[in-house]
């Protein structure tokens, strides 16, 4: 029988913080949720410097709640609140024209950039990328996602992260923490409600600043999650950042292919490397008749990525628990099951590669 919200609340307090107290007693115990057999729960640390420190802790309260009995999967996302008012970004200015660079940039300590793109919108890059920067978490990596859909930053709400990122000298910014990965987000710098309606200089200075304004630490890999089709942001990191490999994500039908051709022409304009083809919503598992569905059509992905020589890196299907997951601010891949296990395998083929 899964235990109640007290027990887990009663097994954390066992759990001591290096510097006195518990996350309960410290009030830093968010969102916890009990569905079936599992749970998820939120770490608030007091400060964007605080959280960059709590990685075991994190791990360390995950696996205190997966021995209770009756829990199967525990998901812990690590975040923080905005600071106080004498350490806001107040002075920090977002998306300003790019400064010159006299080399590619590249962040320091980390190792790779792998940027995950697709030629239409709507394929699911962006739940990819959430995913497969979770995947590689727990595949003992260290991660950094960064959200580079300035128009359309969705990985605060995939990712279940809030709160301005911190920047005590209004030149270094301070990232959040979720699911075991490293975050960036305009997102987490302009009001959700508001539209970001910037020229594209503005667009390829907010990317440089987050690649290079950014305290991203030690990384083994920086996912950018790119918005969709081949303008400003896919062109300037492509000649401006020192990127390892992209991955295109398309669905099978005509009509997706179409562009992803074009996504995959430009990265070979840019010389940038494709290093695989991902096919989403390739088909649908009735959960009533057992049989597969090709809504979209089959196998479209997995014939343009022998054509291009290239591999296809995972197959996945239209999946429910994905969309709720995603919506709920716990990617899939943090948790069981089959769709965690289908991005678990891709993270495992790119470490085996040496592309992550």
């Amino acid at each position: 029988m899964t235990p109640t919200k007290d027990e887990i609340r009663a097994a954390l307090e066992r759990l001591q913080l290096p510097d006195g107290g518990t996350l309960v007693s410290r009030d830093m115990l968010r969102a916890l949720t009990i569905d079936g057999s599992r749970v998820s729960f939120v770490i608030e640390a007091p400060s964007p410097q605080i959280a960059t420190q709590m990685e075991p802790l994190r791990r360390a309260a995950e696996a205190t709640v997966l021995a209770l009995d009756g829990v199967e999967a525990v998901s812990v996302a690590l975040t923080a609140h905005a600071d106080g008012p004498s350490k806001p970004v107040p002075s920090l200015k977002v998306g300003g024209h790019p400064k010159p660079q006299a080399e590619p940039l590249k962040p320091s300590g980390v190792k790779r950039i792998l940027a995950v793109g697709s030629g239409k919108g709507g394929v699911g890059k962006s739940t990819v990328s959430a995913n497969l920067a979770v995947a590689l978490a727990r595949q003992g990596r260290k991660v950094g996602l960064l959200d580079a859909d300035i128009y359309g930053p969705s990985q605060p709400r995939m990712m279940g992260a809030s709160g301005r990122p911190a920047s005590p000298d209004g030149k270094i910014i301070e990232p959040l923490h979720a699911h075991g990965v490293t975050l960036m987000s305009i997102g987490f710098m302009v009001d959700e409600a508001k539209a970001v309606v910037w020229r594209g200089p503005m667009l390829m200075g907010a990317l440089q600043q987050m690649l290079g304004q950014v305290n991203w630490g030690d990384l083994d890999v920086l996912i950018v999650d790119l918005p969709p089709g081949t303008g400003d942001v896919q062109l300037t990191l492509c000649t401006k950042a020192e990127l390892s490999g992209a991955i295109v994500v398309s669905t099978p039908q005509d009509v997706a292919l179409i562009d992803a051709r074009k996504a995959l022409d430009m990265f070979a304009t840019l010389k940038t490397p494709v290093l695989g083809l991902i096919e989403n919503m390739s088909f649908f598992a009735c959960p009533d008749c057992g049989g597969e569905h090709h809504i979209f059509g089959h196998g479209g992905v997995a014939a343009e990525a022998e054509r291009l020589g290239v591999p296809l890196l995972g197959s996945l299907p239209i999946d429910l628990d994905t969309r709720l997951a995603g919506d709920a601010g716990t990617p899939v891949a943090a948790g069981e099951g089959a769709m965690a296990q289908a991005y678990a395998r891709m993270a495992e083929g790119l470490v085996r590669g040496g592309m992550a």
